[in-house]
C-alpha cells in the first residue's frame, strides 16, 4: 500500500530545501497483520422465530445456552452468533470463536469469547458504534488479532517517533516566534515603587526593572477527535498503521494530524491550524484563530477597535448602550463568513454601538475567556488585596501567565479603552465603568455558577478597571 494515502503529510520535511525533503518510510508490520486476520463467519438460524428483533438477521438464534452455540460455532476461527441470554432474557449476547486469543490466554477448554450486545441505532459492545453486526465483528477479530499477535511491538512502537523528525512544525514554530518577538514585547517583570497622582484616586506605581526576555512560546495544543479512515493510514507520530475498521485514530480538528489514540497523548502542543478546517470566527479558541490567520490578535479585536477609534470615541455610553441585537448578529455573521474582508465601516453599520457589542460579544462568547479559567480565582484573590501595590503587583504576576494570544488581546485591548477614559466628558466612561461592563467579559468562573458570578462581580470590575488605569505599567 503505498505511503500516500497519509496526504496531510505530503510536504512535511525538515528541512527549507526541498531537495533535502526525504519522504516519511511508513512501517508495514501491523498493516500486515490486518491483512492476516480471520475473517467473520456468520452462523445462521434457518428456523423462523418471532422473537428475533427487527434490527438482526438469522445469525440470531434465540434464547440458546452457552455451551450450545459452543457447539454452534465449532472450531471455525471467526464464527459469530447472537442468542438470547438464559440468565438475563431480553438481553441479547455476541458469541465469537476465536482461538489465538482462547490458547493464550485462557487455555484450550475454552474457545468462545462473549459479549453483551446493544444497539441503539448502531451495534456496540463497547465504545465503537457500528451500522451492522457483521462490522462489528470484522473490527474485533482484527483488533484481537493485532493485539495479541504484536502486543509487545504495540507497547514499544512510540519509543522512536518519526514526527519529529518530519519537522511538521519546526519552520512554522520558527516563523511565528520570528513574527512574535517584532510584533509584541515580552511582558516585563516590573517592581513597583508609590508614587503620587492627583488625577486618580488609586496609588500609582511607576518604576520598572526589567528582566532578562524570554522566548515567547506561541503553544498551541491540538484539537483531537476520534475519527474514522476511509482507507489505509499511518499513524503520523509513530508511523505504524492505524489498525481496525472504524475509529482507528484521532485527527486533530484544528490542524488535521492524525495519529494512534495513544500516540496523541505525546504529541507536543504545536498545533498550526489550518485555515481550511476553522469553520467560524466567533466562538473559535482565539489561539487557535490567532495561530490560523498567522496574527496576534484575532482580527475582530482589530477591525472593531479600529472602527471604533475613528468614529466612536466621543459617543455617549460607549460599551454602555447597547446596539440591536438583530444588527449585532448580523455583524457576527459577517466576521464568520468574510473574515478580515467583513465590511463593518459606517455606510453599513452607522451606530457605533453595533460594532462595539459586536466586540463585546466576541470577548463574551470564547470558548476560553481572555483571562483563563485556570487563572480566574488567581485575579479574583489578586483584587481582594487590600493593599494597592500587592495588589497591582498581583495582577501583574497574573498576566505574566496568560498565554501568549491571551496576553496580547488583553494588552491591546486595555490600551484602547485607556483612550476610551480621555473622552469620559463627551462619552462619560470612566475606568470604573467600563470595568463594570467588561469584567464579566473578560473573564468568567470555570464553574457555571450565577451565586459565584455574583459574589465576584466587584472584584472582576476591579481587576479590569486596575489595568485600563494601569495599562501602560502593567502591559
Amino acid at each position: 500500500m503505498a505511503a500516500s494515502s497519509n496526504s496531510s503529510l505530503s510536504g512535511s520535511s525538515v528541512s527549507s530545501d526541498p531537495d533535502d525533503y526525504q519522504p516519511p518510510i511508513w512501517k508495514s508490520y501491523l498493516y500486515q497483520l490486518q491483512q492476516e486476520a480471520p475473517r467473520p463467519k456468520r452462523i445462521t438460524c434457518h428456523q423462523e422465530m418471532e422473537t428475533r428483533p427487527k434490527y438482526y438477521g438469522r445469525e440470531f438464534h434465540g434464547m440458546i445456552s452457552r455451551d450450545y452455540a459452543d457447539k454452534l460455532l465449532a472450531a471455525v476461527e471467526g464464527a459469530y452468533l447472537i442468542r438470547e441470554s438464559q440468565r438475563q432474557p431480553g438481553t441479547h449476547t455476541l458469541a465469537l470463536r476465536y482461538q489465538n486469543l482462547s490458547r493464550s490466554i485462557q487455555g484450550f477448554g475454552h474457545q468462545t469469547l462473549n459479549y453483551r450486545l446493544f444497539y441503539d441505532g448502531k451495534h456496540f459492545v463497547g465504545e465503537k458504534r457500528f451500522e451492522s453486526v457483521h462490522d462489528l465483528v470484522t473490527d474485533a477479530l482484527i483488533t484481537l488479532y493485532i493485539e495479541t499477535k504484536a502486543a509487545e511491538y504495540i507497547a514499544k512502537m512510540t519509543t522512536n517517533p518519526i514526527y519529529e523528525h518530519l519537522g511538521y512544525t519546526s519552520l512554522l514554530k520558527d516563523k511565528m516566534v520570528h513574527r512574535l518577538s517584532r510584533g509584541r514585547a515580552e511582558p516585563r517583570r516590573v517592581t513597583f515603587q508609590r508614587e503620587e497622582r492627583i488625577s486618580s484616586p488609586l496609588v500609582r506605581h511607576s518604576a520598572l526593572k526589567d528582566t532578562p526576555e524570554k522566548q515567547t512560546s506561541y503553544e498551541k495544543i491540538h484539537n483531537f477527535k476520534v475519527h474514522t479512515f476511509r482507507g489505509p493510514h499511518w499513524c503520523e507520530y509513530c508511523a505504524n498503521f492505524m489498525w481496525g475498521l472504524i475509529a482507528q485514530g484521532v485527527r486533530c480538528s484544528d490542524c488535521g494530524l492524525n495519529v494512534h489514540k495513544q500516540c496523541s497523548k505525546l504529541v507536543p502542543s504545536d498545533c498550526q491550524p489550518d485555515l481550511r478546517r476553522i469553520k467560524k470566527v466567533f466562538s473559535c479558541d482565539l489561539t487557535t484563530l490567532v495561530k490560523a490567520h498567522n496574527t496576534t490578535r484575532p482580527m475582530v479585536v482589530d477591525m472593531c477597535i479600529r472602527e471604533i477609534e475613528m468614529r466612536g470615541m466621543k459617543s455617549e455610553g460607549l460599551y454602555r448602550v447597547s446596539g440591536f441585537s438583530e444588527h449585532v448578529e448580523d455583524v457576527r455573521l459577517a466576521f464568520d463568513r468574510d473574515g478580515d474582508k467583513a465590511d463593518i465601516s459606517a455606510g453599513v453599520y452607522a451606530d457605533i454601538n453595533i460594532i462595539a457589542g459586536a466586540l463585546k460579544l466576541y470577548l463574551r462568547d470564547l470558548p476560553i475567556p481572555v483571562i483563563t479559567f485556570d487563572l480566574y480565582s488567581r485575579f479574583i484573590q489578586a483584587a481582594k488585596l487590600l493593599n494597592a501595590e500587592s495588589r497591582l503587583e498581583a495582577v501583574h504576576e497574573g498576566l505574566l501567565q496568560l498565554p501568549p494570544a491571551h496576553y496580547e488581546t488583553l494588552r491591546y485591548l486595555m490600551a484602547h479603552l485607556r483612550r476610551v477614559t480621555m473622552f469620559e466628558k463627551d462619552n462619560l466612561m470612566n475606568a470604573e465603568n467600563l470595568g463594570i461592563v467588561f469584567g464579566p467579559t473578560l473573564m468568567q468562573p470555570p464553574e457555571q455558577n450565577a451565586l459565584i458570578t455574583l459574589n465576584d462581580m466587584r472584584q472582576q470590575k476591579l481587576v479590569v478597571q486596575l489595568m485600563i488605569e494601569n495599562e501602560d505599567v502593567l502591559f
